[in-house]
């Protein structure tokens, strides 16, 4: 074994602690579980308020990602258990490690306080700290990831009695798996992947597929081209067959049958499978015993009896005997991923199985190998091989919104369901649909439209281009997902929702391109252009490059309770426009002008959320930060923000410190600046006194500092601030320290 490699086969458990606000924790976390298993640790990953005190004191390994939320809080999942943990009756966790790393932002005066809390919380109670804690800013993956590798390497030193052994910190290496009973019991007569039979078996007896197509259009035919032409990777003669004017006799002769068929108008053959067909479904029709078979079907699902014809293949086939090695897939208009899927698993199977029509169960992963394997990577009739996107099954929970408008009633359906994990979202609805509830509405389309946005666990989501294990959080038993129509729209029914009015929206704020008057350049052809920036041109299109103003509408938290607001996408389209060196100096002031009303960006209270929503991100947020800075400019910062909120700022900036004491007297505008110098406010900015975790003597300072008052600040600025959020945009706008 070499130096610093640890090779462990005890079970290790670890407890993967996350407090979260807005979820990033949980990420880290779920990470975290997922690399535990290469260092021989069992993960058990936990949301702080699923578990108790109790459990913290049983666990030998506990790794902690914890945020902080508002001032120095602990985030909402994490409130009652830090409760708990502060009372007197807290455990004694001598034997227990821990590590812990701190999620927060350094605009704030109690930077990662929640994570200090917890990393002195532990330390107290007795335990030992395995890695130094870790205090991360907003920008926390790189020394987070290096900080959980250190950790997971450490926690594996810690043997199954407790103990830490510093010599055998490293990177576990992977032992061979014992032998199971299944496996040391199971039948040796057949052909062995490993003693080298796998060759012998793929060139033993009769190694054909006989593959037919069904087809009208001519895409079940190529399709089948295709697969007889990949059957060479896996050890089979493929053959290919127009069911047009085909033997049924012939056709219950063989071993190995792959059917292409689609599906024509209201659920019938094609013109060239319908005789064959006919032939099948007879009563005559001969036994198919010693077949094994898979069907691909070809349909529409905007038609009622959707794949029927290969569907119909299908039953038949297994009713006459045959067995069926390879699930039937059933593709859409958009058929080419699901059948190289279907592909790949069905030539798999036939493979697999001999002239007898025996399945070899244990040669199936030999055969993926020496195909993955032995396949080049310019060997594909593109020039490259697609890389394997299946996963295996899993169970996933939709809860769905329903809304009645008839009834005008509303509520929410669940499903329990199992699925593969590259399905996508759209395609577990549209089977939902298809076999539990018809009525079930939402928006189809193709997997990039905005206008199939949906809401997912609280995030817009484009559900035909999701699959469903990328919307697990990685943690144990079913994908729990909670399915809702966008925000900001009226509902039409279920998940359904009317467009028309940002549509209306949009034409109201006229966001169309009035060019300038711009000098040309001739181009290396001759032509004439205007020129721009490669900078520029960059900006604009980060700003531009998003999913769709449908689906950006629906980031804002604000959109559902103001009508009047014209939202986000509207805000972003004039914004891109006035960036813009083409666009006509009476055209930006005129956007200058719309965006300065209260309609537009001044109503966005919080940009936050655009960060947090993959389908907008940081530069859309930044975009409409930037829009927002220049209608406060126009402004002059007068009107609903007042000329208080431009005084604070400035007040924040002179002193370098957030300090509510300032709101004293700071309604005054300059007046009650020059006044603090007098009032004892001045002075205790200047000393350190703040109502956020300051220590006691500098309450004492208020007796030293009149005339300002006594003790500490008046109570309605030291209780919690309403819409605290909207406080916090509008100076980020200002000052961009918060």
């Amino acid at each position: 074994m070499r130096a610093g490699v640890v090779a462990m086969s005890e079970n290790l458990p670890l407890l993967i602690l996350f407090g979260s606000q807005s979820g990033n924790s949980e990420d880290l976390a779920v990470t975290a579980s997922k690399l535990s298993s290469k260092y021989g640790l069992t993960p058990i990953s936990k949301g702080m308020d699923e578990i108790t005190l109790a459990d913290i004191s049983s666990n030998q390994r506990i790794l902690i990602f914890c945020s902080t939320w508002g001032e120095g809080e602990m985030p909402d999942n994490a409130e009652d258990l830090w409760q708990a943990a502060s009372s007197d009756a807290a455990p004694s966790l001598e034997g227990c490690h821990f590590a812990v790393c701190g999620l927060g932002d350094t605009s704030y005066d109690l930077f990662c306080q929640s994570g200090k809390d917890w990393d002195s919380w532990f330390e107290k109670q007795g335990a030992n700290r395995l890695v130094a804690r870790l205090d991360c800013d907003v920008e926390y993956e790189d020394p987070a990831a290096a900080f959980t590798l250190e950790a997971l390497s450490k926690f594996a030193a810690v043997n199954s009695s407790g103990v830490f052994e510093e010599d055998k910190v490293g990177v576990l290496s992977s032992e061979p798996e014992p032998e199971t009973l299944e496996e040391s019991a199971s039948d040796t007569s057949g052909p062995s992947a490993d003693s080298g039979d796998l060759e012998a078996f793929l060139s033993a007896g009769d190694r054909t597929l006989n593959v037919f197509f069904g087809s009208q259009s001519g895409n079940s035919e190529e399709l089948a081209a295709k697969l007889a032409k990949n059957a060479s990777q896996y050890g089979l003669e493929g053959v290919v067959h127009d069911m047009d004017g085909f033997d049924i006799n012939s056709m219950a002769s063989m071993k190995r049958v792959a059917i292409v068929c689609s599906t024509w108008g209201e659920g019938e053959m094609p013109d060239n499978a319908e005789a064959l067909w006919q032939a099948a479904a007879s009563d005559g029709a001969p036994r198919m015993d010693g077949m094994s078979f898979s069907v691909l079907a070809l349909g529409d699902t905007s038609y009622e009896l959707f794949c029927q014809s290969g569907k119909d293949w299908d039953n038949r086939l297994e009713e006459l005997g045959a067995k069926r090695v390879a699930k039937r897939v059933d593709c859409d208009v958009d058929y080419e991923a699901p059948a190289s899927l279907w592909a790949e698993e069905a030539l798999t199977m036939l493979s697999a199985t001999d002239d007898s029509g025996n399945l070899h169960e244990g040669l199936i992963d030999a055969i993926r190998d020496l195909v993955s394997g032995g396949v080049s990577a310019a060997e594909g009739e593109d020039g490259f091989t697609l890389p394997d996107l299946s996963a295996g099954e899993i169970e996933a929970q939709l809860s769905v919104f329903r809304y009645d408008p008839h009834e005008k009633t509303s509520g929410t359906d669940t499903w329990l369901c199992s699925l593969n994990g590259h399905t996508t979202l759209m395609d577990a609805l549209r089977s939902i649909q298809r076999t539990h509830d018809g009525s079930l509405c939402f928006t189809d389309g193709p997997p990039h439209d905005p206008c199939t946005a949906l809401l997912v666990n609280g995030r817009v989501t484009l559900p035909g281009s999701t699959r469903i294990d990328r919307l697990s959080n990685g943690r144990p038993g079913p994908v729990m997902l909670t399915i809702e129509p966008l925000p900001g729209y009226d509902v039409l029914r279920d998940l359904c929702v009317d467009f028309d009015s940002l549509l209306k929206k949009r034409e109201t704020a006229s966001i169309w391109h009035v060019s300038r008057t711009r000098e040309a350049v001739n181009s290396e052809q001759g032509v004439a252009i205007g020129p721009m920036e490669p900078s520029k041109a960059a900006e604009l299109h980060a700003m531009s490059n998003h999913v769709g103003p449908q689906a950006i509408h629906s980031c804002s938290d604000a959109v559902a309770y103001a009508d009047s607001y014209l939202g986000p996408s509207v805000c972003l389209d004039l914004w891109v426009r006035r960036c813009d060196p083409r666009t006509s100096d009476k055209r930006i002031s005129a956007i200058d002008t719309i965006l300065a009303g209260a309609d537009t960006i001044l109503a966005e209270t919080d940009l936050a959320p655009f960060g947090r929503q993959p389908l907008a991100g940081r530069d859309i947020q930044a975009a409409l930060s930037s829009a927002r800075t220049r209608a406060l400019e126009v402004n002059g910062f007068n009107g609903r923000h007042g000329k208080h909120v431009w005084w604070y700022a400035w007040t924040l900036k002179s002193s370098g410190k957030v300090n509510d004491t300032v709101l004293y007297r700071q309604v005054l505008g300059p007046l009650g600046l020059l006044s603090n110098l007098s009032s004892g406010v001045t002075a205790r900015m200047v000393t350190g006194f703040t109502r956020t975790g300051g220590k006691m003597v500098n309450d004492i300072l208020a007796l030293v500092a009149p005339p300002a008052g006594l003790g500490k600040m008046p109570r309605q600025f030291n209780k919690r601030v309403d819409k605290h959020h909207e406080v916090v945009s509008i100076f980020n706008s200002l000052d961009r320290r918060f």
